[in-house]
């Protein structure tokens, strides 16, 4: 029988089935009627591929080939087993094979071998959201239960973990599963509660390695440092095991994360059903304006005509308020249509809810009680929720890697599945409908973070003194990358290297650590690790709370930056369908009060930036235009607000807001313009309008295209255009790591600039818009002058 390919029965052959019937002659129909048909772009089949099995590994322990057995597993796939062979041997691995390929297998294999081969042995299993983790215990308890079972035990620990439960998971558990900030802020500064368990460390296993990117990934190979230091501490020396999506540096990362040499494993040996991919672009509306119908609109459509076909969809939106505005227009739509088994049920699923409103979420799609869900990016990863039919994606989510993530939700346990791209007016999404060759032949995107940023590494380097002295001469054994200093791997090097004297020594001017003995100690009262967020610019959330009726109970939650953008007074803010008014956003007490309300409007605030340059580390001449590197900071403030009407999503009106602006020294890639330039002289022929439009024009592709080089969302880099900058006396274009310190997607930027050009002009020129539109530089710049300075930027 076949390996487990995830869900929630692993171990079990996948049951291969097709679209229902009624689904699929509703796909055939939608391609071909005239409402639909005109405007896919592609619609294209991926074929099935068949398994490759090898035996179950000699020597595998009798209990655990006895449960493997009892559900069917008397063969693993080949990835299975590779994985396997370096774990026994001693070595880091991570493995990179698609959506469903077995990948928890890879691990689970390996790790329950050792435990059960070594009584006093215990793991550590690392998952990016509680989701996840709750998920997967359920996943490894059915295997740990089959048959006569074997006699292991785990223990979720992690923010929902109840009080009476934890002791017995650090005394008893012989393997932990949780997630990087319980890790940072819970595990790591109680370590001495871990004694039995951190001494006794052979496995950290980290799932869904390919999330930890950017500023998350960043902290969390710091988190992971300070694992090392204090598994070293206590004679322990884990070997990692990852896992990870498809990216084009697989390898990079892993080593990244856990500082450590780490094989790889991308041979796929699963098996995978048909897949169904359609390209749609939604009709224009006016074209000589380059208005398109809703991207929402349309794939509300798409979905609405599945469900009632029966196909169990997921309409992927991206961001809260496309989550909840979508939901509720789906649930709009078949409020009055009931099946055989009742009226159909659709969620919006996003952060920001509540812990035991995402379970009954989870439990609804698993069970079948609910038939559909729209959800951010919340959902991409692979979390049981359910054999799903079909897989919406409203909008590019930023990067190829989410796309093919979230398109195999569908599918997931074989058979036939249709995934849909319906595009958005951006730039980057008609980019990608005028060459869909291109889009199915691009390569993954590589995983890019900074673990040496120099804000976070100094956090961290904070956490990890009040956990354990650092030693002056572990710091002369280790390098500033976390890896070992000794070239065979001396223990006694610190993970956090050389560099980190300076963050101490910053550290004592403060008085927070001392000097003493050859070693810096904790002197503060403070707990470091609860001022440092793993996922925000700020560990400051603001919590929602609903006073209506004089409730005044907790809804949700947001980062102190996004709520001064969507929490502002008068802002409505949307939870599971439900419209609220925000009454006041307290920042002092980081509390947002909000009150039910029925309005047939949303709001969306208006962001002003500005920017100073502060010092200049790496310029790039060319003849055309000049590329540089720079320490900048940035200012932002919502200052306004404007409303949009449900449904046409016209703007009926404005609003002012009256909040502080937010402040941050970060890195960015300027694209400067001298007048010696070509750039600079193409530009010299327009007056000051002029050279504006074609500078915006410029800068607003740039930064929807750059998605295609980095693995990052538009939303991860800040944009600012300037005339005539007062630093560099020239025109420039700034784009900028919206995180303090940066993240790296600057620098990476810089070696692409040609690249970026050239696909701009293709992107522009293909826009079938006149003198600009939302899917190329914007309907207030002008497209043609843009084309003739990307011209001058290309032929120099």
């Amino acid at each position: 029988m076949a390996a487990s390919t995830g869900g929630s029965n692993p171990g079990r052959p996948p049951v291969w089935y097709t679209l229902p019937v009624s689904g699929t002659a509703l796909l055939d129909t939608i391609i071909a009627s005239a409402g639909f048909g005109p405007h896919i772009v592609c619609d294209r089949t991926l074929p099935a591929q068949p398994a490759r099995f090898v035996p179950l590994p000699t020597g595998l322990h009798p209990s655990l080939a006895g449960a493997l057995k009892t559900r069917d597993i008397t063969e693993i796939y080949t990835h299975q087993a590779e994985t396997f062979q370096h774990a026994a041997a001693g070595r880091s691995v991570v493995v990179v094979t698609p959506t469903a390929s077995g990948k928890t297998l890879c691990y689970n294999l390996p790790v329950l071998h050792t435990l059960l081969e070594q009584p006093n042995a215990r793991a550590l299993y690392l998952f990016p959201t509680k989701a996840l983790s709750q998920d997967q215990q359920s996943e490894l308890t059915e295997l740990l239960t089959a048959g006569a079972g074997v006699p292991l035990k785990t223990a979720v620990y992690d923010g929902d973990t109840p009080d009476t439960l934890r002791a017995a998971a650090r005394a008893n558990g012989r393997i932990i599963i949780s997630n990087p900030d319980m890790l940072h802020a819970g595990i790591l500064p109680n370590h001495p509660r871990w004694l039995s368990f951190f001494s006794n460390l052979k496995f950290i296993v980290i799932d869904e390695a390919h999330a930890y990117r950017g500023v998350f990934g960043s902290h969390v190979a710091n988190v992971l440092r300070r694992l090392k230091r204090i598994a070293r501490f206590y004679g322990a020396s884990p070997r990692f095991i990852l896992s990870s999506a498809t990216i084009g540096n697989p390898r990079e990362l892993a080593e990244q994360l856990t500082g450590e040499p780490v094989e790889l494993v991308d041979n796929n040996g699963a098996p995978r059903g048909e897949k169904r991919i359609i390209l749609y672009n939604p009709p224009l509306l006016d074209a000589l304006q380059g208005i398109r119908a809703s991207s929402i609109t349309e794939s509300r459509r798409w979905m609405l005509a599945l469900l009632k076909s029966g196909v169990k969809t997921i309409l992927f939106a991206h961001s809260r308020i496309k989550t909840e505005v979508a939901a509720s227009y789906v649930n709009e739509d078949i409020k009055n249509f009931n099946t055989e088994n009742g009226r159909l049920r659709v969620e919006a699923y996003r952060g920001g809810l509540l812990p035991n409103e995402r379970r009954e979420i989870e439990r609804g799609l698993r069970d079948g009680s609910i038939q559909g869900v729209v959800s951010t990016n919340a959902l991409e990863l692979g979390i049981d929720i359910g054999g799903l039919d079909a897989s919406i994606v409203a909008g590019f989510p930023g990067s190829f890697n989410s796309f093919w993530q979230q398109s195999g939700r569908a599918g997931r346990r074989g058979g036939t599945s249709v995934a849909v791209f319906v595009a958005s007016l951006s730039p980057l999404d008609q980019f990608l409908m005028n060459d869909p060759a291109w889009f199915f032949g691009k390569p993954p995107e590589e995983a890019r973070l900074d673990a040496d940023n120099p804000y976070i590494f100094a956090d961290h380097v904070k956490c990890a003194a009040f956990e354990l002295p650092f030693k002056e001469a572990a710091l002369s054994g280790g390098t500033a990358d976390g890896m070992d200093g000794d070239p065979d791997g001396d223990p006694h090097g610190d993970p956090f290297g050389e560099t980190a004297r300076d963050a101490l020594d910053f550290l004592e001017e403060d008085g927070v650590v001392r000097r003493t003995g050859g070693a810096w100690h904790w002197s503060d009262r403070s707990y470091p690790a609860e001022g440092v967020s793993l996922r925000s610019a700020s560990a400051d959330n603001v919590v929602i709370v609903d006073i209506t009726g004089g409730r005044n109970a907790v809804i949700g939650e947001m980062d102190r930056p996004s709520a001064k953008e969507m929490l502002f007074k008068n802002a409505v803010y949307i939870h599971r369908g439900e419209q609220f008014l925000v009454e006041e956003l307290d920042i002092a007490n980081r509390k947002a009060l909000v009150r039910a309300a029925n309005v047939n409007y949303f709001t969306d605030g208006l962001v002003k930036t500005d920017i100073k340059t502060l010092s200049e580390d790496d310029r790039r001449p060319r003849p055309a235009y000049a590329a540089a590197l720079c320490d900048v900071l940035v200012r932002t403030q919502t200052s306004r607000f404007k409303k949009l009407r449900f449904h046409t999503h016209e703007n009926i009106g404005f609003g002012e807001i009256d909040l502080p602006e937010e402040e941050m020294q970060t890195r960015a890639l300027v694209l400067l313009f001298p007048a010696e330039t070509a750039g600079g002289r193409a530009l010299s022929a327009w007056d000051e309008t002029g050279k504006a439009a074609a500078l915006r024009g410029l800068g607003a592709m740039a930064r929807q295209i750059a998605g295609i080089f980095l693995l990052c969302d538009r939303a991860d880099l800040g944009l600012a255009v300037y005339v005539r900058d007062s630093h560099f006396d020239a025109a420039a274009v700034y784009l900028y790591d919206k995180y303090p310190g940066g993240t790296g997607l600057a620098e990476a930027l810089i070696d692409r600039t040609e690249e970026l050009f050239s696909s701009i002009y293709t992107a522009i020129t293909h826009c079938p818009c006149g003198g600009g539109c939302p899917s190329c530089v914007g309907p207030e710049h002008g497209k043609q002058k843009t084309v003739e300075l990307l011209r001058a930027l290309i032929s120099a």
